[in-house]
């Protein structure tokens, strides 16, 4: 996965999510009454708005004031419970990424740790605004989670073995990085299944899938690596 490919699917994510979920989905806040649908979405002046066109032809962007169908269904808990999971995850992951220029000199795994990094940090941008439009926090870290054990088993890594990761160099930081973020990227893949199981907003659905479908592929790289 390049570079260029992981900012074309963030960009494709904000293109795809103006027509499927849109501004009164973003503020409809998160209720256990189940989806809503059936709004008016309304194109407005600040961001454009391209309306697909039929098979074969180029979209057009719609008019200011334009009705451009209806919403999809709003945010739900399990929506708000994934970003707020997912964001801490995708934190820890970065700090271990950022261990790998110093730590080793494996150009397979330094590829692999940039990656990541490339990948994840426009991720948690993404949620974090997400959240933030519904009055929702994003959490400053993932302190609380690393120090304990992981309740939900999601494959973060503790303290301890943060420790230990942070003091290896060359084949020992090799072997335990690898070890932990196949179960890091286990985690995240089990994270977002449960997304696409009881989440409802298309945006955070949809970031589910495709984080599920690149961490599954990272996951095979690792395991290469490890041969």
């Amino acid at each position: 996965m390049e570079v260029m490919s992981i900012r074309g699917r963030m960009c494709r994510v904000f293109v795809t999510v103006v027509l499927a979920s849109g501004p009164a989905c973003a503020l409809a806040g998160c209720t256990s009454e189940g989806p809503r649908t059936g709004t008016p979405l309304v194109a407005g002046t600040d961001a454009p708005v391209i309306v697909p066109g039929a098979p074969g032809d180029q979209g057009r962007t719609a008019r200011p004031g334009e009705r451009v169908g209806l919403s999809g269904p709003g945010p739900s808990a399990t929506d708000v419970l994934f970003t707020q999971r997912m964001i801490p995850h995708h934190r820890q992951a970065l700090e271990m990424a950022g261990l790998a220029p110093s730590r080793t000199s494996n150009r397979g795994l330094r590829r692999i740790a940039e990656r990541i990094a490339v990948g994840q940090r426009p991720e948690i941008d993404v949620m974090s605004r997400w959240l933030r439009s519904l009055g929702r926090a994003a959490g400053d870290g993932h302190d609380d989670h690393a120090a304990t054990p992981d309740p939900g088993g999601y494959g973060m890594a503790s303290l301890a073995e943060m420790n230990r990761l942070r003091s290896s160099r060359e084949t020992a930081f090799d072997a335990l990085f690898l070890r932990l973020m196949i179960r890091h990227h286990e985690g995240a893949v089990k994270m977002a299944g449960e997304e696409l199981s009881g989440g409802t907003d298309q945006i955070m659905r949809k970031m589910a899938q495709d984080m599920a479908s690149g961490q599954r592929v990272e996951i095979g790289r690792m395991r290469k690596l490890m041969r």
